[in-house]
């Protein structure tokens, strides 16, 4: 009697029994006859189909094996869900997908569908190869061709299958941004009549990322917009140990407003095929979006440490096995005569040969042997060809697009007319960057009817049309998906996010998705996009803490994201530049955090000096004013030999305002504004800290987890060796009214901190 665990044995001994009690009808039909009367899927084609799915299922077998002797790091299988081979084989090899960690048998059919064969002449078997693919991840083997060691996912460039590490349904927000940049785009990686494909689990559709997902897709289609989708649920009634209410997955997709719904047994190869051929086909003609819900099985458990005991019944189990996609396939070719019984035995028997002979050729190849190697694709950095990507736009915009240019702005350019702030300089900024890149698209809440709450996108929308400056439906999640897969798709988005705060319920979009695209890619897919984001605290009169949030700790802890925050029009338009220049050039995920509170700041020192407006500098300065990411600017103040003072953001007119204070009693300071939070620019700090041997660390973020920490930190990695204090807000939220004066910093506790170092 079977056990309360099912072991790679006894799925082998119940598929081998399975088989051998199939009495074969005694024909023998031609190839490309109907596997059965009134599916479009041949015999030959089945035949492909079932070698995919013997792949899958050796695959898994293989990986548990490798673990047996701790050589192999990933068992989460495909097995019960090979049903999805026949997904891939109604879609095209240029049809981009993001893979759910079970869809083994899509890859496998994406393999052979394309033929990928190895340089090595001594290797022409798509599916060797694919096992090849696989079982490197499941090693963390260097010559994995799409992550390099760095994780086990199916991805591979020119099989258009871009990795994703969810484990839940954190790309589909992704896959819905994928398919808005192929019905906008002109210049994507795929064919205009192209089809995003993305694959998740049955117990992902209670997720609030797939809600988002679902949700937008619907908005747009309701709004009659384009968005050619397939979102394909593979069902196998369990999240990890919780069971899925019995109706209620089907219940869930087929209600979604503007999702057409598709559904078939995922464990009959030939429904399954027929279903996604229609539903394929269906939103390649239609370019709207649809969901395929396939009802599968789960066999051996969700991974190798699985105890299913716990919450599997022996009759669960036994039930699940008998619904086995291998054996269903087997049958149907027995059944139609296109093979027999010893012919599919013979083939299982071959392929578990050749991937187990595949699992110990990987065992020797070579593993990641240093932090350098493991993080060479998380961040490129190429600071000349950033500054390259400027001076190329500087030239067109004014040599060629010129007269465009001054048309952009109804003849009055903004480097013509008088000192702007921070948030005019933002908007002129922005406008040449839509001028520069005709890619770029820029999108938000309220960024293009409103212009923005702060005004800061005003007329945008009139100046380039609602094709490329848009409002999008009030979902923080939905806005960073948009650009994770606009940006896939060749564009360069602009998100916006009004205001940090709400941010939070959507920061994985950034950390999960954009930030580890390129480092489980090794650079072959990336998603450029520079975030744009109202925030931190001091704003009068508004708010509360989600309107004056001063946390950008999840930020700085997110690796490779860029983090600038510009203080003053005079650094907001060569950042801004930096940032979509790197993003441009190198792939960058950036963020440019806007301080609210000095959008519309005029006066510095005193009332009407104008002190904090700059001139708008034109094209042919451009490339002189680069600021290079991760570069500080520093304000000598007096004799600048007494003190050094880092903040940023709000804290920098505070502490220009107190250095000059200091300066009238005779101490000199240096001012030094990061500009950068991540990567903080260390060396400017460590030499303009050891040029006066007294730090004052004005720090408008909190006391724990802030970025006074960080910069703590670098001086003392730096080799600083002096004096130090910290001016830091109280680890509170942001209340509203007055009350916020009590928790943030203020310019009497600059004065205060800063003479407490000048004593000593």
């Amino acid at each position: 009697m079977l056990g309360r665990v099912t072991t790679p044995q006894n799925l082998d001994e119940r598929f081998r029994d399975a088989v051998s009690a199939l009495q074969p009808s005694g024909r023998r039909p031609a190839p490309d006859e109907p596997i059965r009367d009134g599916s479009a899927l041949t015999g030959a084609r089945a035949r492909e189909l079932f070698d995919a799915q013997l792949t899958s299922r050796h695959l898994d077998l293989a990986a548990r094996w490798l673990r047996s002797f701790n050589e192999g790091f990933y068992t989460i299988g495909s097995s019960g869900h090979e049903g999805n081979a026949a997904v891939a084989a109604a879609l095209r090899v240029d049809d981009p997908a993001l893979l759910h960690y079970r869809s083994g048998g899509f890859y496998c059919a994406r393999a052979l569908q394309a033929g990928v064969e190895s340089d090595d002449e001594s290797r022409k078997d798509p599916l060797v190869e694919a096992a090849r693919d696989v079982l490197r991840g499941v090693v963390a083997a260097a010559t994995e061709p799409i992550a390099g060691g760095r994780h086990k996912v199916f991805g591979r460039a020119d099989l258009q299958i871009i990795p994703t590490t969810s484990t839940i349904a954190s790309h589909l927000p992704r896959a819905v941004g994928l398919a808005f940049g192929i019905a906008r785009g002109k210049q994507t990686p795929w064919p205009g009549d192209a089809v995003a494909v993305a694959s998740f689990g049955d117990a992902s559709v209670n997720h609030a990322t797939a809600t988002a997902a679902f949700n937008t897709a619907g908005w747009y289609d309701h709004t009659g917009q384009r968005l050619p989708l397939l979102l394909v649920c593979e069902d196998n009634g369990y999240g990890i140990s919780v069971p899925s209410p019995d109706g209620w997955t089907a219940e869930t997709l087929r209600g979604r407003p503007g999702i057409r719904y598709f559904s078939a047994d995922g464990c009959d190869l030939a429904a399954t095929y027929d279903a996604a051929r229609e539903a394929a086909d269906w939103v390649r003609e239609q370019r709207r979006p649809a969901v395929l819900h396939l009802t599968m099985v789960r066999l051996m458990g969700h991974a190798g440490a699985d105890a299913e005991v716990a919450y599997r019944s022996a009759e669960e189990i036994t039930r699940d096995l008998e619904r086995d996609p291998l054996v269903g396939t087997a049958r149907l070719l027995v059944e139609s005569g296109t093979l027999g019984v010893e012919e599919l035995l013979t083939r299982y028997d071959e392929v578990g040969w050749q991937v187990r002979k595949v699992a110990e050729e990987v065992l020797n190849e070579p593993k990641l042997t240093s932090a350098a190697e493991v993080m060479a694709p998380l961040a490129p950095r190429r600071p000349l060809r950033t500054a390259r990507v400027i001076a190329d736009a500087a030239t067109r915009a004014g040599g060629p697009g010129a007269h465009a240019r001054s048309q952009t702005f109804g003849g009055k350019l903004p480097e013509q007319g008088g000192p702007l702030t921070l948030a005019q300089t933002i908007n002129a900024t922005l406008t040449d960057a839509l001028l520069a890149t005709p890619g770029a698209v820029l999108f938000g809440e309220d960024v293009a009817v409103k212009g923005g709450v702060y005004g800061v996108t005003k007329n945008l929308r009139d100046r380039f049309g609602a094709e490329r400056v848009f409002d999008t439906l009030l979902d923080e999640t939905s806005v960073l998906g948009l650009g994770l897969g606009a940006g896939l798709a060749g564009l360069l988005p602009i998100p916006e996010i009004q205001y940090l705060a709400y941010l939070h319920n959507a920061e994985d979009q950034l950390r999960g998705e954009a930030a580890t695209m390129g480092f489980f890619s090794k650079g072959a897919f990336r998603n450029p996009m520079v975030v744009r984001v109202a925030g931190l605290a001091y704003q009068q009169s508004f708010g509360g803490h989600f309107h004056n949030d001063n946390s950008v700790a999840v930020l700085r802890d997110v690796p490779g994201l860029v983090l600038a925050v510009p203080a003053r029009a005079a650094d907001a338009a060569p950042m801004l530049r930096a940032c979509l220049a790197a993003a441009a050039a190198d792939g960058s995920v950036c963020v440019y955090l806007e301080p609210i509170a000095l959008y519309h700041t005029r006066d510095l020192y005193e009332p009407g000096d104008n002190e904090w407006l700059a001139p708008y500098a034109g094209p042919l300065e451009w490339a002189n004013a680069h600021t290079p990411i991760g570069r500080a600017r520093t304000y000598p103040i007096g004799s600048a030999d007494n003190l050094t003072i880092l903040t940023f953001g709000n804290g920098l007119p505070m502490s220009l305002r107190v250095a000059a204070r200091l300066a009238a009693q005779g101490y000199g300071s240096r001012v030094v504004d990061l500009r950068w939070l991540s990567p903080l620019p260390t060396a400017d700090l460590v030499r303009e800290a050891s040029a006066t041997g007294r730090v004052l660390i004005v720090d408008e973020t909190r006391r724990s987890g802030g970025v006074g920490e960080g910069i703590l930190a670098a001086l003392v990695d730096g080799g600083f060796v002096g004096a130090a204090r910290r001016v830091a807000a109280a680890d509170s939220f942001v209340p509203l009214g007055p009350a916020a004066q009590q928790v943030l910093i203020g310019e009497d506790a600059i004065t205060q901190g800063a003479h407490a170092l000048l004593a000593r």
